[in-house]
């Protein structure tokens, strides 16, 4: 039994049978390949060498198909097993982005950036700077609660003025009028 026609996917139920490989292309020979009759020899090279080196091509490729088959039914399985441990592909990113942010607080770029951020917190511009906006925005809170104030005090100055009484007295009365009587 030839190793290469067997079926190696280790959750297959043919494991170890056979493959019926006959629909196969790799016997149909291409423009090009290695073999073709119409390729020249290259020089320094005797027809039984180069017949040497294809056959040797020909086993690299099916080691090559093996090995990449073998590798797909080994990550199908590892599949099954995180899935079976319940191991989802978002707690795996989820596990890999809180690695890499470990890494990044512990790399030398972070570590810098944070101790100079640290310097500039603790210096006099950051202070004065900070205080300056501090007082402007207690300037600006007061201001605003100044011209709130007004702005109510003339709201309620217009509301008793003879002019609002009346136009409050007009649509009294066209509520009356519009509502039906009981």
């Amino acid at each position: 039994m030839d190793p290469a026609s067997q079926d190696i996917n280790l959750n297959s139920p043919n494991k170890g049978l056979v493959v019926d490989q006959s629909d196969s292309l790799s016997d149909v020979p291409v423009e090009g390949a290695v073999g073709n009759s119409a390729n020249p020899l290259p020089p320094g090279l005797t027809e039984e060498e180069a017949e040497e080196l294809r056959t040797e091509l020909t086993k690299v490729e099916e080691e090559i198909n093996t090995l990449r088959q073998v590798l797909s039914a080994k990550e199908r399985h590892a599949t099954d097993l995180k899935r079976k441990l319940g191991l989802s592909p978002l707690n795996e990113l989820r596990q890999n982005l809180t690695k890499s942010w470990q890494d990044v607080q512990t790399s030398n770029a972070y570590l810098s950036a944070s101790a100079t951020l640290d310097d500039i917190t603790h210096s006099e511009a950051y202070k004065k700077t900070q205080e300056t906006l501090s007082q402007a925005g207690q300037k600006t809170s007061a201001a605003l609660t100044t011209v709130g104030t007004a702005i109510t005090r003339r709201l309620g100055d217009m509301r008793n003025s003879a002019t609002f009484k009346s136009f409050e007295d007009k649509m009294g009365n066209l509520k009356i009028d519009v509502t039906p009587q009981v």
